[in-house]
């Protein structure tokens, strides 16, 4: 007779079990709540300032207060909230503003804000291929790309990080059995800082009548003019749907995808994380608008943010520290091993610098890293303690 193994009764001690496991391996993750931020900074609930070289803040917007103030004169007059879709009663003419704004600086036909970019991903791929379509996919795809391709019931091949003649061999291999094919990727690959060849890609998809998906959560608005990996490369390699954050480079929240009407006009209608959720807040909307409107009109700002990755990288490369990729505003360093990774981020934390403490499942196993963001807020001096504090650390 085969005995049933020991598993836990409860709900509880299941996760107990997995959450203990989780802390063995080094990689339980926990929250540590921030009561302030400011350029360059976050305080906690304590008061005690640190130094922010790992959110996502790169243009420095996030504490800008003209967006609180574009804020402040909304509320003055309106309502915060939308309290139903935007299909019902929740559409906002701030809604249609930023969307308008959004299509301008894409230089495309119109644009769709959803309440995240998780969001946006969730819903567009799903709206465009099913069961029966095909979805070849970077291997070092962002977690909403991934769920979002499961999400769609197509058949999803993965193929090796930025690599389009793998891509083309998919595609001749399968695109003759299914009704659309679709190429998924990052536009910037945040944790290797590394761009997708997109103008080899497109060429991929004209060969086999493919489209082109690009989820540029972390180049818009700082790369090129802007518009992110679209203004590295000409017209003909310029993706089918583009799809951005509003809670990166522009200091507020949500996302978006951007593309021809006739794509909106369909996100509209079969997007389900639009259709069936409740409205953005008019109140980000109007704060988004804000923080676009200040990175486009300052380009300052990229000048800033990539002078201090420079910066950076230089150091390093000074000390012996090898780094990864070559965008300007994200400098991976590879550490490997789980535990020491969040120790040199403890550590970090401890003299008063926070610095990514990045493990599996977000990279590969036995590559855990230390991600530094920059942000065109950070201060020569700052940049000199955080270096002062890590370079140390790291030999």
């Amino acid at each position: 007779m085969t005995l049933a193994p020991p598993f836990p009764h409860s709900l509880d001690a299941a996760l107990a079990q997995s959450l203990a496991a989780l802390a063995q391996e080094s990689r339980l993750r926990q929250l540590h709540p921030w009561a302030a931020r400011s350029p360059g900074c976050v305080q906690d609930e304590t008061g005690r300032t640190f130094i922010d070289f790992a959110s996502n803040d790169y243009l420095g917007l996030a504490a800008d207060p003209r967006l609180s103030q574009a804020a402040a004169r909304f509320l003055a007059e309106h309502a915060p909230g939308a309290p139903a879709s935007r299909l019902i009663s929740g559409d906002h003419p701030a809604h249609h503003a930023l969307e308008q704004a959004l299509a301008a600086m894409e230089a495309t036909e119109a644009s769709l804000v959803f309440g995240s970019g998780f969001l946006a991903n969730a819903g567009t791929i799903p709206a465009l291929v099913e069961r029966g379509d095909l979805i070849v996919a970077d291997a070092a795809n962002h977690a909403s790309l991934i769920d979002a391709c499961r999400l769609s019931r197509a058949d999803v091949i993965v193929t090796p990080h930025a690599d389009a003649e793998a891509v083309a061999h998919t595609l001749q291999r399968e695109r003759h059995r299914v009704r659309r094919a679709m190429i998924v990727t990052d536009g910037v690959f945040s944790m290797d800082a590394d761009v997708a060849p997109l103008e080899a890609l497109a060429a991929v998809a004209r060969r086999f009548d493919a489209w082109t998906y690009v989820d540029d959560a972390h180049g818009h608005g700082v790369l090129a003019d802007g518009r992110g990996v679209v203004g590295l490369v000409g017209a003909d390699a310029v993706p089918d749907v583009r799809m951005g954050t509003l809670g990166k480079a522009f200091g507020v929240g949500g996302g978006f995808v951007a593309g021809s009407s006739t794509l909106v006009e369909w996100l509209r209608n079969r997007a389900r994380t639009f259709v069936f959720t409740t409205a953005m807040p008019p109140v980000v909307a109007v704060a988004a608008h804000e923080g676009l409107r200040i990175a486009t009109a300052e380009t300052w700002r990229r000048t800033r943010v990539a002078d201090v990755g420079a910066r950076v990288r230089r150091a390093c490369a000074d000390a012996g520290v090898v780094t990864l990729g070559q965008v300007p505003h994200l400098v991976p360093i590879v550490v490997g091993d789980d535990a020491r990774t969040v120790a040199i981020g403890r550590a970090l934390r401890d003299r008063g610098v926070l610095v990514g403490a990045i493990r599996p499942p977000t990279v590969p196993v036995g590559t855990a890293r230390l991600r530094i963001s920059c942000s065109a807020a950070h201060t020569d001096a700052q940049i000199d303690q955080l270096l002062a504090e890590l370079l140390p650390l790291l030999q």
